[in-house]
C-alpha cells in the first residue's frame, strides 16, 4: 500500500544554513519535492504558515532500559516521548540487562525496534574488558557505533584495561563512543565525603566527587589513544571547560577523527541549580559550574563541540528520591530537548539555523546516516513544525516518558512542538500520536 502524501505550504524552512518560505511535499516516505506554489491534489494539505519546519533531530546518546529495565522505560514510551519533541531519530546504549556486548543481544534489540519504536532507531554495541571478538564483528552499515564507558556510570561495564583500551582503539571497525570521567579519581572523592556525611551527602557535592580532573584525566586519554591509532573517537556529553581543549575547529566536521558532544542539561544548568533541583539534576557527568557551562557552550559555537544531544536516562521517582549513594544519576530530556533549545533561542544565545545544525545535520554527518539530518528532495521525510510564539508549562502530568517526572517541571517553554513526520508518517499531529507505523532502522554511509 502507497504511503500517504503530504503537502506543507507556506512553511519558514529552516535548513543548511538559511530560513526561506516554502513547500514541502511528502510521498513514499520521502521528501519528494521542495519549492514555491507546489501542488499536488493527491496530497493532504497543511497550512503552515506562522510555523517552522526543521529536520526532525537526530539523538546520538540515549537510554531507553529496554530489555531488563522496564520499571524505569522502555523502547515504546520513550520513543513516543523524543517524537512528541521532536525527536526522529534515537541512537540508544548498551547498559542494559542483559548488557548490550554480543551480536546476538544487538540483533535481539533491534527486533525490540522495529516491533515498537515510533522514532527511527539505531544501536550500540557495548564494549568491555572481554568481548573484543564480538565488538570486531559489527557491522558499520547498520549499528551507529561502539560504546566505551572509560569511567563507569551505570551498570557495570566499565573498561579501565589499558591493554585492553589499546586494541578496541586500535581495531575499532566504526564510531568509538566514549563515557569519560576517570574511576580511581571519583573513588577516592567518594570515600571522603562518605567519611564525612555517610549516604547523606549533598547532592551539591556531586560535581566536587565526579569533578574536573575525573572528566580531564579520561577525556585526554581517549584522545591521545585516538590520535595514536587514528580511531574514529566520538566524546559524549562534555561537561567541563577544560575539556573543550581537547578539540579542534581547523578541519570541517567530514573530515574530523574526534568529535564531541554537549548535552542539554550541561548547557542549561549550573551548580547553582542543585540547591534547588537537588537529585533531579544528578547526571554523570555532573552538571558543574557556570563558568563551565559558558565554555561549553563557547566550544559549541566555534564548533571545537559538534553536536547537541540529551544523555535521555529515566529512573523511577522512587529511586530518584532516596540518598545520595543510593540516588541513581540521570533524567529523562528527550521530550524537551528541542523546546529547550528554543528557549535558548528566544533568549538569543543561538540562531535557528545552529540549532539545525548542531541537533540535526551535524550528527548526520557524524555518524554517517543515510539520507537523513537534512530537508533535502530525495532524503526521507523526517520532519518537525513548530510553533515559536504557542508557551506551555512542563507538569508531571504531560511528561511521557515512563518515569513520569521531569527536571524541568514547573518550567514554560516558549515553542511548542505541532506536527512530526517520521520516514514520511505523520507519527505526532497536534498532541495526538498514529502508531499505525513504526519508525525505521538507520542505516550509515560508510565505506
Amino acid at each position: 500500500m502507497a504511503s500517504k502524501k503530504y503537502l506543507i505550504k507556506n512553511a519558514q524552512i529552516v535548513n543548511e544554513g538559511k530560513i526561506i518560505n516554502g513547500d514541502v511535499l511528502v510521498a513514499d516516505g520521502l521528501i519528494a519535492k521542495i519549492g514555491n506554489e507546489l501542488s499536488d491534489p493527491s496530497a493532504e494539505e497543511i497550512n503552515a504558515e506562522g510555523l517552522h519546519l526543521i529536520p526532525g533531530l537526530i539523538d546520538d546518546q540515549v537510554h531507553f532500559r529496554e530489555p531488563g529495565l522496564t520499571h524505569k522505560a522502555e523502547i515504546y514510551t520513550e520513543a513516543k516521548a523524543a517524537v512528541a519533541g521532536g525527536v526522529t531519530s534515537f541512537m540508544e546504549m548498551p547498559n542494559v540487562v542483559p548488557q548490550t556486548v554480543t551480536q546476538e543481544l544487538l540483533a535481539d534489540k533491534y527486533q525490540i525496534g522495529a516491533n515498537k519504536s515510533l522514532a527511527n532507531y539505531s544501536f550500540f554495541m557495548g564494549a568491555t574488558n572481554d568481548n573484543l571478538d564480538e565488538v570486531l564483528k559489527t557491522n558499520p552499515k547498520n549499528v551507529c557505533g561502539i560504546k566505551v564507558f572509560m569511567g563507569s556510570s551505570t551498570g557495570n561495564m566499565l573498561v579501565d584495561n589499558r591493554d585492553t583500551l589499546e586494541k578496541l582503539y586500535a581495531n575499532a571497525p566504526i564510531l568509538l563512543a566514549t563515557h569519560c570521567e576517570d574511576e580511581a579519581t571519583i573513588r577516592k572523592n567518594m570515600e571522603i565525603y562518605t567519611a564525612k556525611y555517610g549516604d547523606n551527602i549533598p547532592f551539591e557535592m556531586h560535581p566536587v566527587i565526579r569533578n574536573e580532573e575525573a572528566c580531564y584525566l579520561s577525556s585526554s586519554m581517549a584522545v591521545e589513544l585516538a590520535k595514536k591509532h587514528n580511531t574514529r573517537l566520538h566524546i559524549l556529553h562534555i561537561s567541563t571547560a577544560k575539556e573543550t581543549n581537547l578539540f579542534g575547529n581547523d578541519l570541517p566536521l567530514e573530515q574530523k577523527r574526534i568529535t564531541s558532544e554537549a548535552c542539554i542539561h550541561h548547557l542549561w544548568f549550573s551548580d547553582a541549580d542543585y540547591k534547588e533541583k537537588q537529585q533531579w539534576i544528578k547526571w554523570n557527568p555532573a552538571v558543574k559550574t557556570a563558568d563551565d557551562r559558558d565554555g561549553i557552550w563557547k566550544a559549541l559555537l566555534d564548533d571545537r563541540i559538534d553536536v547537541i544531544a540529551t544523555d535521555h536516562a529515566p529512573h523511577t521517582i522512587a529511586e530518584k528520591e532516596n540518598p545520595y549513594t543510593s540516588a541513581p544519576s540521570g533524567g529523562p530530556l528527550v521530550q524537551h530537548s528541542l523546546t529547550a533549545l528554543l528557549d535558548f533561542y528566544h533568549e538569543g544565545k543561538i540562531s535557528l539555523e545552529r540549532i539545525v545544525e548542531k541537533a540535526c545535520h551535524a550528527v548526520a554527518k557524524c555518524f554517517e546516516v543515510e539520507k537523513r539530518g537534512y530537508i533535502r528532495e530525495g532524503y526521507f521525510a523526517d520532519l518537525v513544525l513548530v510553533d515559536l510564539n504557542k508557551p506551555w508549562t512542563v507538569t508531571r502530568e504531560n511528561v511521557l516518558s515512563k518515569c513520569g517526572w521531569s527536571p524541568f517541571e514547573g518550567h514554560e517553554f516558549k515553542s511548542s512542538v505541532e506536527k512530526v513526520w517520521v520516514s514520511g508518517h505523520l507519527a505526532y499531529n497536534d498532541g495526538q500520536f498514529d502508531e499505525s507505523k513504526k519508525g525505521e532502522r538507520l542505516t550509515f554511509d560508510r565505506n
